[in-house]
């Protein structure tokens, strides 16, 4: 039975994407029988999480405050492993980050359990051209028996830091199964709209954390230069950068919109429902968990092929365009614009068999299990 060492600056209770998917693949691993320990280096500043190892199903968790000084915290996770005599693992895993990429390859070493990097879009994409990442990842890249991308498009990228480094792909999945759309959902998505959206205008959601790598930006031009804003209703979830909101309030009477806060996945499914389209214009990205989400709902992408999205995305499911072409990027505007209702039902129908068929846990479980098997 393999017993590894996860180590992760990104776990409930922390928020975003990549602590969602850390917490389903862990979850993935223990229930295939995995034993996984997690290494949490908790990065919220005040109050601190104690130090400590307690019990989960399936591993322990191993809470690390990285604090204002991480070189000894990342010292002391190593104190606190031998005190717990916490050893025999087949596997060091570093889930992405850049403590997790420092620490991963030494412990893996003195712990004599080869090592397995997991990169989610920003590692890499952004990891490669910095001059205060570079090094670590490449690091780790280099000690790294396998490495896991989520986009195919990342493995060019990992071979020009590491070219002996061996690449596997191994999509994020969502579980169709839990993840739909309650009547009561549904009709609090219908009364946002008819509170908040003109008759005959088609609601866009643009949501998460939205990053400049998420072109927010880059497709509010697109979408003013296309023709068709007040076909549409924008409405932005989550984090949205200072330069958006003041575009956009600039333009409060040409392009509809509303801003609603960051929320939790499970409060996400009727905001799904109020949208007619949603969009993921990125220049890089992983495979963000929006798309999955989306599109197993039934709801059509507006989305570039940056990262993953070309994984997940094309024009059976959706609109789509090259990462960063703004003339294309307005073509798929467009062609949302101009299409039907019949249309729009059709791409959403695909798009949630799609995900149904091909992005299910089981399959996400068992790519990282043929990756634990092949690593000896």
């Amino acid at each position: 039975m393999h017993r590894v060492l996860w180590i992760t600056e990104h776990y409930p209770p922390s928020r975003g994407g990549m602590s969602q998917s850390c917490d389903r693949i862990v979850r993935g691993l223990r229930a295939a029988g995995v034993e996984v320990d997690v290494a949490h280096l908790t990065r919220r500043a005040r109050p601190a999480r104690p130090w400590g190892v307690t019990r989960e199903h399936g591993g322990r968790l191993i809470s690390a405050p990285l604090g204002d000084d991480s070189e000894h915290a990342l010292r002391r996770l190593w104190t606190t492993i031998t005190a717990e005599d916490l050893t025999g693992y087949t596997h060091v895993v570093a889930f992405g980050g850049v403590y997790a990429t420092l620490a991963a390859p030494v412990l893996s070493a003195l712990l004599d359990a080869p090592l397995v990097t997991l990169l989610r879009g920003n590692d890499i994409d952004v990891g490669v051209f910095s001059m205060r990442r570079r090094g670590v990842l490449a690091d780790a890249l280099r000690a790294s028996s396998r490495v896991c991308v989520v986009a195919r498009s990342h493995a060019p990228l990992v071979s020009a830091l590491a070219p002996d480094a061996a690449v596997t792909f191994v999509a994020n999945s969502v579980d169709t199964s839990q993840w739909r759309v309650l009547p009561s959902e549904r009709e609090r998505g219908r009364a946002w709209r008819d509170a908040n959206v003109r008759a005959g205008r088609r609601t866009i959601g643009l949501i998460g954390q939205l990053k400049v790598k998420k072109g927010v930006g880059f497709f509010l031009d697109a979408l003013a230069a296309s023709g068709h804003a007040d076909a549409f209703h924008l409405l932005l979830v989550g984090e949205v950068e200072e330069p958006v909101t003041e575009w956009l309030a600039e333009r409060e009477d040409s392009v509809p919109h509303s801003f609603l806060p960051f929320l939790e996945r499970y409060d996400l499914p009727a905001v799904y429902a109020s949208c007619d389209l949603v969009a993921l214009p990125s220049f890089y990205d992983g495979m963000p968990n929006v798309a999955l989400e989306a599109a197993a709902l039934g709801v059509p992408l507006i989305a570039s092929d940056g990262g993953g999205l070309a994984d997940v995305a094309d024009d059976e499911i959706g609109f789509t365009f090259p990462a960063g072409d703004a003339h294309a990027c307005r073509a798929a505007i467009d062609r949302a614009a101009r299409a039907g209702d019949e249309q729009l039902a059709k791409l959403g129908a695909a798009g949630a068999e799609r995900i149904r068929r091909d992005f299910t846990p089981a399959a996400e479980t068992a790519g990282y299990l043929d990756v634990l098997d092949a690593v000896r």
